[in-house]
């Protein structure tokens, strides 16, 4: 049950509202709940329709059916044999959110942020993005009949706006950043009364990303990884997935959270990996982030802070450039078979790389989430695949390619 807001920083609570900031000290605002109040049991959850919302008691809002029926989250978590073999290690698993109904993990947060909207009241809902989210709010928009207004820098790749626009999502191309547009949107929610889902609704939002440390330890057989791998951009999933594994220790569910925290960043928009490794308390913003990985490219990240508490406690931070990144896609696609965008490539190039430097036993039991489908950014691996052989419509011009000549 829910108990309303509270502050991080001084810890004031709110009621449920439409807000996100304290209005004391400005520190970001979570959702608390009444833990003795709930009456969750393994034998109920198993019994359950296998999405996100299975989950219902550790989650701020209950969905319309609109948004039950679309069978967010569930999704696979894989035993990586043949990755792990690659990369020298023994116990390996994906958790592969990029098969979520619009292809990313932000479905979840998404649908939150939606199902809060409706919740409150509001007539419009939109958000900030660098295209991932920008999809999946325009989707659950649409389920839930409302109109969408997605505000993103204009460098963000074509298929991702599109996928947007085919959901009938206004798009507005801001000249500037996705700090640029973040700020804009955040004056328009406040303007216009929109509900923008990653601004305004935010405390909501975050919440679904929790679901993702909910999965991994029940499809573990109510175990937890030693190790985490979490692409990282503004910081908020890692914040959320923490959480998660922590909300069901306190409900009982489990006895540990994951021993090591890693925060994936690409290079060329590594604020968090950067403080970490210089070993700074605070987060310098990146004025232009200039990465293949356009899905992190948040150059201040407003979880930030918060992610680098977590990692001096029990965590690592690394980043990965555009060559490593591509390297860490094609990797992935070719021994398991899943195409992830850039944002998966990084994480696998930061796992791959701490496995290298003995930051990470090769027997420890690691989670690498990949968060959204290569299809978002198809682009990206041409530099490294080879083109197609051409011949000519005749068998004999096969012999010298089929399995060897």
């Amino acid at each position: 049950m829910i108990i309303g807001l509270r502050c991080r920083e001084c810890k004031k609570e709110f009621s449920p509202s439409i807000r996100y900031v304290c209005d004391d000290c400005f520190g970001a605002l979570d959702v608390i709940y009444d833990y003795d109040s709930i009456h969750l049991t393994k034998n109920l959850l198993a019994n359950r329709e296998n999405n996100m919302w299975r989950y219902k008691e550790l989650l701020p809002v209950e969905p319309q059916d609109s948004l039950y029926s679309f069978h967010s989250g569930w999704t696979p978590l894989i035993k990586a044999s043949k990755l792990a073999k690659a990369l020298g290690l023994n116990n390996l698993y994906i958790k592969n959110d990029s098969v979520n109904p619009t292809f990313s993990f932000k479905d979840r947060p998404a649908a939150l942020g939606v199902a809060a909207a409706l919740n409150f009241g509001l007539e419009a809902v939109g958000c900030a993005s660098t295209g991932n989210l920008a999809a999946a709010t325009a989707a659950y928009a649409a389920r839930a009949g409302l109109p969408c207004y997605v505000v993103i820098p204009s460098s963000i790749e074509q298929s991702k706006i599109s996928q947007a626009q085919a959901y009938g999502a206004t798009i507005i191309a801001v000249e500037g950043t996705y700090d640029d547009s973040n700020r804009l949107a955040a004056q328009a929610g406040e303007y216009y009364n929109i509900g923008m889902v990653n601004i305004n609704l935010r405390p909501y939002y975050v919440e679904g990303s929790k679901t993702l440390a909910f999965e991994v330890a029940e499809q573990l057989g109510w175990d937890v990884p030693d190790t985490i791998v979490v692409p990282t951009a503004s910081g908020a999933m890692l914040n959320a997935i923490c959480r998660g594994f922590e909300e069901l220790m306190e409900i009982g569910f489990v006895r540990n959270t994951p021993a090591t925290i890693v925060a994936a960043q690409a290079s060329g928009c590594n604020p968090i990996s950067r403080a970490y490794k210089e070993g700074k308390d605070v987060i310098m913003p990146i004025q232009q982030p200039d990465t293949i990985a356009k899905s992190l490219a948040i150059g201040d990240p407003g979880d930030g802070i918060y992610v680098l508490r977590r990692l001096r406690n029990n965590g690592l931070a690394e980043d990965a450039d555009d060559d490593e990144i591509i390297e860490g896609c094609r990797l992935l696609a070719q021994t398991e078979g899943i195409f992830t965008e850039p944002a998966g490539g990084v994480a696998i190039a930061v796992l791959k790389k701490l496995v290298e430097q003995g930051k990470i036993g090769k027997d420890d039991k690691i989670v690498c989430y990949i968060t959204g489908n290569g299809l978002k950014a198809p682009d990206v691996l041409q530099s490294i695949l080879p083109r197609p052989i051409v011949v000519k419509p005749e068998l004999k011009a096969l012999s010298s390619i089929l399995l060897g000549g």
